[in-house]
């Protein structure tokens, strides 16, 4: 199972190398994997994670502990402007 993962704008520097130009990557998923636990395995910042999207659905902050993603959801994530 894998999702792609996309971090935009100053997020991108928490990407692979080779993966930083298309701003995603394709991130295997382990069973009931939540939004909280990806975040954190890539260590990004909480002051950092500002919008994060689920398939294009707004996931607000108190859900990403608990929301747990399928195989080929879109996760992607933005920090604040």
């Amino acid at each position: 199972m894998h999702i792609t993962f996309k971090l935009f704008a100053s997020l991108s520097d928490y990407l692979p190398t080779e993966a930083k130009y298309a701003n995603q990557v394709s991130y295997p998923l382990q069973d009931n994997q939540t939004i909280q636990q990806v975040i954190d395995s890539f260590q990004l910042p909480d002051k950092l994670v500002h919008l994060v999207l689920v398939n294009g659905v707004y996931i607000y902050p108190e859900q990403r502990a608990s929301h747990i993603l399928k195989d080929q959801d879109v996760l992607a994530i933005w920090p604040p402007i």
